[in-house]
């Protein structure tokens, strides 16, 4: 199987396993697939504990107002009391005004908080680094994990405007955001190696030959935004190691050659003479006018 390993600019994201005879238009649509759905996880991971926290979100009428303006403009939540979490509520103020404040006590906050952290590591760049490959399965099995956990916290469900469900739905609404600009859609995924573009219609093995153990970087780039930065000859971790050994070694060379000083030959201890001429009545000789 070949091994790609998947950035975007000079972030990694993750490893992906295909073979040498993939059309291309496949391995562009499903590394697309796989890039998105961690976006979506990741999105997740970040809404949920505020849920955790601070309840279901409010109406999006309602949002960012005080309570007296609230109370003035007569508006009230028709979902607070139908998405209740289980055992009861918990007031948690959200200073934000985004959510309702109805926080999950403190048993289902922690279902929701271990749910998050699992979530979080099974589609982790650290998982590239370990040498496993991420695939559209896992990424899935992410979702219904977080999927789940909401459900035993909120079985009546959470309000069509919150967040995590229009996620949950594919509903999410991310105009006008910074997540907007990660996402890459299919038709605009372009799949780059060594600084030329995998041209959809071909195959893998037309770009890198027939080897199946073959292992290469690949990068994914929106289309219009030109070629990305190429692959630097060697890593940030390689050229430390490479000047940490550069530094041992001056450390080294500089204690061999304190090592070979030879000024102690002009020490008297060093004189092999010493003895005869001790016998002889020849040291401590001063030669000039007493």
């Amino acid at each position: 199987m070949v091994q790609l390993h998947v950035k975007r600019g000079d972030e990694s994201q993750f490893l992906f396993k295909t073979t040498v005879d993939a059309p291309l238009e496949t391995v562009i649509q499903q590394i697309t697939a796989i890039y998105n759905g961690r976006l979506k996880v990741d999105r997740l991971c970040s809404e949920i504990p505020e849920l955790a926290d601070h309840g279901i979100a409010l109406p999006p009428n309602m949002q960012g107002l005080t309570e007296e303006q609230i109370v003035e403009l007569k508006l009230k939540d028709e979902w607070e009391d139908n998405c209740v979490p289980s055992g009861g509520p918990v007031f948690r103020k959200d200073e934000i005004g985004r959510r309702n404040g109805q926080a999950p006590n403190d048993k289902m906050k922690e279902v929701l908080t271990r749910t998050v952290e699992e979530a979080k590591a099974l589609i982790s760049k650290k998982q590239a680094q370990a040498n496993i490959c991420v695939t559209m399965e896992m990424v899935k099995e992410a979702l219904d994990q977080l999927r789940g956990a909401v459900m035993i916290v909120y079985p009546m469900g959470l309000p069509p405007h919150d967040p995590i469900r229009m996620e949950f739905e594919d509903q999410e609404d991310l105009s006008g955001t910074q997540a907007s600009l990660q996402v890459i859609t299919e038709d605009e995924c372009q799949l780059w190696w060594a600084a030329k573009e995998m041209q959809r219609g071909k195959k893998l093995q037309d770009y890198i030959g027939k080897n199946e153990k073959t292992k290469l970087v690949v990068k994914i780039q929106k289309k219009g935004q030109g070629a990305p930065a190429r692959e630097p000859v060697i890593t940030d971790e390689q050229q430390k190691q490479m000047m940490m050994h550069y530094h041992r070694r001056q450390e080294e060379l500089k204690k061999l050659e304190e090592a070979d000083d030879d000024s102690y030959l002009d020490s008297e201890w060093s004189d092999r003479q010493a003895l005869k001429k001790q016998f002889q009545g020849l040291t401590n000789i001063k030669w000039g006018p007493r």
